[in-house]
């Protein structure tokens, strides 16, 4: 058992990242996704005006644990930080534009169930949004 939980530690030391990501983006997709569902259903804020207002609420949850534990970035001074922040957010509008669109053509063009679509549309930005951040910036100097 002991070696089972040592190669389990191992793997997980390999491919932190990785693994840190998918969680913290999952915790990401579950918050966009109740905020959206809230927002949409229960306040009757139509799809496009849900997905923005639940999209920024989420990114500043997401920078904070892709700064933290993901990434791991060791940016301390002001100006390190606001670049940062600022190449975060200029990412995340990208693909909550990316998001919309696909909302837009999904749910009005396609008449997709608008559940549905933000489901495939929020996987298509989780898998953006990785790229981004580890290639632009928290890429390691």
């Amino acid at each position: 058992m002991k070696a089972l939980i040592k190669r389990c530690w191992d793997l997980y030391k390999m491919y932190e990242e990785g693994i840190n990501y998918l969680i913290f983006g999952f915790l990401a997709f579950v918050l966009n996704y109740v905020l959206y569902y809230v927002l949409e259903s229960i306040l009757h804020i139509n799809y496009l005006g849900a997905t923005a207002v639940s999209w920024m609420l989420t990114v500043l949850f997401a920078y904070w644990t892709n700064r933290t534990f993901v990434f791991k970035s060791k940016n301390k001074s002001a100006d390190s930080l606001l670049k940062e922040f600022s190449s975060f957010i200029g990412a995340r509008i990208a693909t909550e534009f990316l998001e919309i669109g696909f909302m837009y053509l999904a749910v009005d063009i396609l008449s997709m169930n608008s559940y549905i679509a933000k489901l495939i549309g929020q996987v298509l930005v989780i898998v953006s949004n990785y790229f981004l951040s580890k290639l632009w910036i928290f890429k390691k100097k």
